[in-house]
């Protein structure tokens, strides 16, 4: 979880999206528990409300249980649904407007292989 925060954004949001994404890149894994939020609060000097925030919303969506006196735990199949979700989302969202972007420059799939490729 990094430190540093868009101040664009609820710091609850990003630290809900930075466990998602930790997730999903495989450092916290199913069945793993996640940091209390003690630890995080104290970690981050941010307000236990604020991580408390973003872990419900996780167990909202069922990506995460709590397990009474022990904390959360990342269910398992989290990551495939977490996947599921994101490519969704990337393909319905974000994708259009880089498609568009890839349109208005003319670029060609070899011009793009070829950055990727090439780095």
């Amino acid at each position: 979880m990094a430190p540093q925060w868009d101040s664009e954004k609820p710091i609850y949001l990003q630290l809900y999206q930075q466990v998602i994404t930790r997730i999903l890149d495989g450092y916290i894994k199913e069945g793993e528990a996640l940091p209390s939020v003690r630890k995080v609060a104290a970690e981050y000097q941010l307000n236990p409300m604020t991580i408390s925030k973003a872990y419900l919303m996780l167990q909202d969506e069922a990506v995460v249980e709590k397990q009474r006196g022990k904390g959360l735990f990342v269910i398992p199949g989290a990551q495939k649904l977490m996947l599921d979700r994101e490519r969704d989302n990337f393909l319905s969202h974000q994708w259009p407007e880089i498609l568009k972007q890839i349109t208005r420059l003319k670029l060609s799939p070899e011009q793009l292989l070829t950055n990727i490729v090439g780095g």
